[in-house]
Parts: structure tokens; C-alpha cells; sequence
């Protein structure tokens, strides 16, 4: 059985720690997690300034292993999409969001979903597993090789969102984890103001993300009632009431003009109409949210279809009218399946 240590599961004092019982001095450990997460070594050989007695140690104890790139997809709009395979074989997707100066990507957590959510593919998969750190993390390590090949055609990658496959607040302890790494100064040294974690809205979860303060909020709402939640997202309404969540929230940490980020997909004639409008601003309205709304993406087989731009603008109106922020986020990437679950599905079912 190898029991040989992927460095890239190790935050710095773990790293620390593995280092030390090798016999080596614990210093050595942020020399090579530098390596690691800043220059993206994959190879102990490139580790110039350790000597070869200890990259020698390294590699008969450990080793850095990234995932493999399945397929690539790259959108007329500038969306690049992987599909990225892990050792165990397992798919999961990532996507780069080109912004205005700089690029967004936008992480997967966990291999499926248990949520179930009726608009959403990776719901429809049900969960295979949790993804570790270091999992989590090679997906960062990918973006920023192919941004580095590609840098007169894609921004350099400033935001992280996990909004990807899997609710994060359900692997929260890797999630954490990869959080620490990802914000230190000699690791991947983000913002944590340029990282949003977003979830259908787990109690424990939500505690843990609160407390450690690494990373924005933002609640996967989809729905202005409870009773119409559970119709969109049964698992995930019934697990922590509109009630119940509202409330969790308004007790959540928030810093100095920081606010909770509430994602609302419109579907055509299920929760776009002016009266859902009006039921979202008597929710939000008082506390401290911004909206973000999504255009619904279909996928081949979906209940549900794309709102009309009329109806988008409509609701729009409304929200602003009565002073609630709202932002609809433009979709990106609809010729190469860019919503989340979809190239995979679409992988499998050609295979």
C-alpha cells in the first residue's frame, strides 16, 4: 500500500509537521510550500534552493499531485472550462470567468452533489464524494499554468468563487482548509475580500465559515417563499426553512460594509413574475443583501426554460425601486455547456 503524502493535502503547519519528521528542520517547510503554491513546482528537481539529500527525502515520502486535464472548452466569449480528472479517476469541472481586467474562476468542492436541486445538472448526479485541499487547490494550480501560457488572451485570475460542483458547506472542513492556503502570504495570497463561498445554506457550515472570516457569503436562495423552495430546492428548504436560514443569517459575522450575497436563478414563469419580485424585497428588504441574478442556462432534458429579457428587466425594477441592490450576472460560456454540472454530463453521455 503507498502511504506516500500528496503535499498539496498539507497546510503550512501540517507541512511543518510532516517536514519535521522527516528529520529536517521545520523552516524547510515554507521554502517548500513557496514551491508549491507560488510557483507551481510539480517536480522536486526544481526545488533549487533545498539540497538533494532532502528532495531525495521528499520524494520517497510524498508527492505533488495535480489533477489531469480531461478536456478543455474554450467559449466565443472567452469562458475556458476544464474538466479535470482526479487520481481516483473522478471528474470534476472548473471554469475561468473572463471579467473587466481580470479573470474570475469558479471551484468545485465536491465530486457531485447531494442537494438535488431541480434547475441545477451536478444535483442531478448525486454525490460521489468529498474533495480534499489539495483537490480543491489543484484546481487553482491548472487555471493559473493555462493563464500563464495563455496571458495575451486571458486576464491574470484575481477572484475566487465556489460555486462550482457540490455545496462547499457540506466538505467545510476541507473547504477551510483550502481557505488557509489559498489567503496566506506564501501560499496562493488571495483576498479573502476576493473569495465568495456560496451555499444552499448549512447550519454547522455556516457557523464555521462565519467564524473563520476567510472568505464573502452568499446564499443560494432561488426562491422568495418557502413553499416555492421546496418545490426548486426540496433537500436543501427542508433541511433549514426560509424561516430558520433568514434568521442564522441575520446573525452572521459580517465585516464593515460587507454584505450577504443572495443568488436568485429566474426561470421562465416559476419565480420571475413581478409577484415573486415583490416577495424577495419584503424578504430582503431591511437586511443588509445585494441580489445577484442568473438568467437560467438550459441544459438538453431540462424542466425549466431561459426567462424572457422583458421579464428580467421587469424584476429588476422592482428590487430597485425599492432600494435593494440587485446585479444580474451576464451568462457566459452557453456554447460549451459552462453552467455548472453540464460539461460533464454532457462528457458522459458521449463516452
Amino acid at each position: 500500500m503507498d502511504t506516500k503524502k500528496n503535499l498539496l493535502d498539507l497546510t503550512l503547519d501540517d507541512l511543518r509537521e510532516f517536514i519535521r519528521s522527516l528529520g529536517e528542520p521545520a523552516y524547510r517547510a515554507d521554502q517548500v510550500f513557496q514551491w508549491l503554491w507560488q510557483k507551481g513546482c510539480r517536480d522536486f528537481a526544481e526545488m533549487t534552493n533545498i539540497s538533494k539529500a532532502f528532495r531525495e527525502k521528499l520524494a520517497e515520502a510524498s508527492f505533488i499531485g495535480w489533477p489531469d486535464i480531461e478536456k478543455t472548452a474554450v467559449s466565443s466569449d472567452g469562458t475556458v472550462k476544464f474538466l479535470l480528472r482526479y487520481a481516483d479517476g473522478e471528474l470534476v469541472e472548473t471554469v475561468l470567468i473572463p471579467e473587466e481586467g481580470h479573470t474570475t474562476q469558479c471551484l468545485s468542492s465536491q465530486v457531485g452533489c447531494p442537494m438535488a436541486c431541480t434547475f441545477c445538472s451536478t444535483g442531478q448526479m448525486g454525490l460521489t464524494r468529498n474533495m480534499t485541499m489539495g483537490e480543491i487547490l489543484g484546481q487553482v494550480l491548472v487555471a493559473r499554468e493555462y493563464i500563464a501560457a495563455h496571458e495575451d488572451d486571458v486576464a491574470p485570475l484575481r477572484n475566487i468563487v465556489f460555486m462550482g460542483m457540490g455545496d462547499p458547506l457540506l466538505n467545510v472542513t476541507e473547504m477551510v482548509r483550502a481557505l488557509t492556503t489559498m489567503t496566506h502570504d506564501k501560499g496562493l495570497g488571495f483576498s479573502s475580500r476576493r473569495i465568495t463561498v456560496s451555499s444552499v445554506g448549512i447550519l454547522k457550515g455556516l457557523e464555521v465559515l462565519g467564524d473563520c472570516g476567510l472568505a464573502q457569503l452568499a446564499i443560494s436562495l432561488h426562491a422568495p417563499t418557502q413553499e416555492l423552495r421546496e418545490q426548486l430546492m426540496p433537500k436543501a428548504a427542508r433541511q433549514l426553512p426560509l424561516d430558520q436560514l433568514m434568521a442564522v443569517l441575520d446573525r452572521y459575522p459580517l465585516k464593515p460594509r460587507e454584505r450577504v450575497t443572495y443568488e436568485y436563478i429566474l426561470l421562465r414563469g416559476v419565480n420571475d413574475r413581478p409577484e415573486h419580485a415583490r416577495q424577495l424585497v419584503k424578504l430582503l428588504g431591511g437586511r443588509k443583501a445585494k441580489v445577484n441574478l442568473i438568467a437560467y442556462n438550459p441544459s438538453p432534458g431540462a424542466p425549466y426554460k431561459a426567462p424572457h429579457p422583458d421579464d428580467i428587466l421587469a424584476f429588476e425594477k422592482i428590487l430597485w425601486a425599492k432600494g435593494l441592490t440587485a446585479i444580474l450576472r451576464k451568462s457566459k460560456g452557453q456554447d460549451i455547456a459552462a453552467a455548472c454540472g453540464q460539461l460533464k454530463a454532457k462528457h458522459i453521455s458521449e463516452s
